[in-house]
């Protein structure tokens, strides 16, 4: 049996070593957080379905030109990914207001905006992962300006891309949070993962704004079916291609 060195372990994942230093091996868990790990629980099934959710939709950003940490999908529950250094910084970008948009500008759940809009936060626990405006990003060396403008231009294309891709899946995307990392050589590159845990999906078919539901907020609000949301979500992508 083979022993693995365990370099990391977050809320919904687990990085480990492979005999490449370039490369790791991420373990999609069942576990779940919401409102910053205040509430915790388990999602039977949870690790398998976003890790092939993720694994399906990394390629096709791959075809579509943006370069990503994803190699492979190796079992039910794991993919081997570049080694990159995480920038701490989350990128959000929101397509219809919903979540905390709604909360802190009184902008009704549900509003179509009239362009993307492309928000950074701190990846801080601690500090609760406030919002950042670019100068304060900036000020604290959490990236160059260069890098800022990456960000936002590959997080754009990145909606663009995801956006054209589940409408074929007959689901809404409303928001996701996205996570890039440098490469040995200093590229930068999408990593983490997408899946119903990064972002707000809501079925087409349905109006009822909690029956729509299918990624965490089944889960943060208690709404139920959270296991079967996240199935129909990964039945939908595996079916589709660009």
């Amino acid at each position: 049996m083979t022993v693995r060195s365990k370099l990391y372990e977050g809320k919904a994942k687990i990085l480990y070593a492979t005999d490449d230093p370039e490369v790791l091996l991420t373990y999609f868990k069942d576990d779940a957080t919401a409102f910053n790990a205040q509430k915790r629980g388990s999602i039977e099934g949870k690790g398998a379905f976003n890790c092939a959710i993720a694994s399906h939709l990394f390629k096709q950003l791959e075809v579509s030109g943006i370069a990503t940490h994803f190699i492979e999908q190796t079992s039910s529950n794991e993919m081997r990914v570049r080694a990159v250094k995480i920038l701490p910084i989350e990128v959000v970008v929101r397509n219809i207001a919903a979540g905390s948009l709604c909360q802190q500008t009184g902008i009704a759940l549900g509003t179509l905006l009239e362009q993307p809009l492309v928000e950074f936060y701190y990846k801080n626990d601690a500090l609760g992962d406030p919002l950042l405006t670019v100068d304060r990003l900036l000020l604290m060396a959490l990236a160059t300006s260069e890098q800022v403008n990456q960000l936002r231009a590959m997080a754009l294309k990145v909606n663009d891309v995801l956006k054209a891709f589940f409408l074929q899946c007959g689901i809404t995307l409303v928001d996701f949070k996205l996570e890039f990392g440098l490469d040995q050589q200093r590229q930068l590159l999408l990593a983490d993962e997408i899946s119903p845990d990064t972002c707000r999906l809501w079925n087409q078919t349905d109006d009822d704004p909690q029956q729509r539901v299918m990624d965490k907020d089944r889960f943060r609000h208690d709404l139920g079916d959270v296991a079967l949301a996240y199935q129909q979500v990964m039945e939908r992508v595996l079916k589709h291609t660009l």
